[in-house]
């Protein structure tokens, strides 16, 4: 499917959500969905299309999307991991038949427990021994459920299987294509689930999920340092504590992984700023920690902060006469 940009934010967010939407529908009923894997691959296509057209807009959405609700965890999960997965399989030159597998399976690594962890991430008490024994076997569940969907793919099919699988620190060059990507889709599942909520944790911020990595042992490789370069210390769609005791929301990656595109949201006293302030580059206050989503109570208009961050890309100062966010004080 094809994008409009006439509108460019009001078709992105809304073809993000309809992604999201398309993917809970094929993950929800698989086997009463004729073709699967062909619609999978559309999803793919699609995507990648968001992503291709502005990659800090698609990471601002994922990184919103992914540390503010629990609703609709599963579908949401596996999109964000896909799309990160695309972004680091460029930058790891990984063959494209590799890429093409590493985002089905990404796609499709939790297939044997959709319902389940859509539950479970909205459920209040630990999980019961039926529930613990279910997610224990849902790669196993997740082949068997492609395979009874008729998927051949075999590197598929046992990364699906085996992505929970520690494997001890290589050189990505050095691994079997399974061993290679299930480290991937392993390392970012793992980063993907730290940032997101649930009702029985808070979630983290980006830089505090790539401190457990570190500190995991098994994630601290390549492709954690991939991931940093890529997305950056504070990708787009996180917030950020400045000196200046404002907290701003990222809104593109920067020339360093340091210094992102930022606009301040909160002043120091605590209340939401209308218009935002978008710093300039070199012209900004330093930021002194990334901030987890759910230690800020102002509740951002996610399609305000994305227009202003692609025109910020164009340098329209326009914009901040059409940014409005909801309960700010003038």
């Amino acid at each position: 499917m094809q994008a409009r940009y006439d509108d460019p934010y009001e078709d992105l967010l809304g073809l993000w959500s309809d992604l999201e939407a398309a993917l809970a529908l094929l993950l929800t009923e698989p086997l009463r969905i004729p073709g699967f894997a062909i619609k999978l691959h559309q999803l793919d296509l699609w995507l990648q299309d968001l992503i291709t057209q502005d990659s800090d807009a698609a990471l601002y959405l994922m990184f919103q999307r992914a540390s503010s609700t629990t609703v609709g965890y599963s579908p949401s999960h596996a999109v964000v991991c896909a799309g990160l997965c695309h972004i680091l399989a460029k930058e790891l030159g990984l063959p494209q038949p590799e890429r093409d597998t590493l985002i089905r399976a990404a796609l499709t690594m939790n297939i044997g427990m959709t319902v389940l962890q859509n539950q479970l991430a909205e459920q209040r008490t630990p999980l019961n021994s039926q529930q613990a024994e279910a997610v224990k076997q849902h790669p196993t569940e997740g082949r068997l459920t492609l395979e009874r969907l008729m998927v051949r793919d075999q590197l598929w099919l046992d990364t699906v299987q085996y992505h929970h699988v520690v494997l001890q620190p290589a050189p990505l060059a050095q691994l079997q294509p399974l061993e290679r990507l299930v480290r991937i889709l392993g390392t970012v599942d793992r980063y993907a689930a730290l940032i997101s909520p649930r009702k029985t944790r808070s979630g983290r911020s980006a830089t505090e999920s790539l401190q457990v990595l570190q500190q995991g042992g098994q994630y601290a490789d390549e492709v954690k340092q991939a991931l940093i370069d890529v997305v950056g210390l504070y990708p787009p769609g996180t917030y950020v504590q400045l000196v200046n005791g404002e907290v701003a929301v990222v809104l593109r990656r920067g020339k360093s992984l340091e210094e992102p595109q930022i606009a301040s949201v909160i002043d120091s006293d605590g209340h939401s700023m209308y218009p935002p302030i978008w710093h300039l580059d070199g012209r900004r206050p330093a930021i002194t920690s990334a901030l987890a989503r759910s230690s800020l109570t102002l509740d951002l208009d996610l399609r305000s902060m994305a227009q202003l961050g692609i025109h910020s890309a164009r340098g329209n100062a326009e914009l901040y006469r059409m940014v409005k966010l909801p309960g700010s004080r003038r």
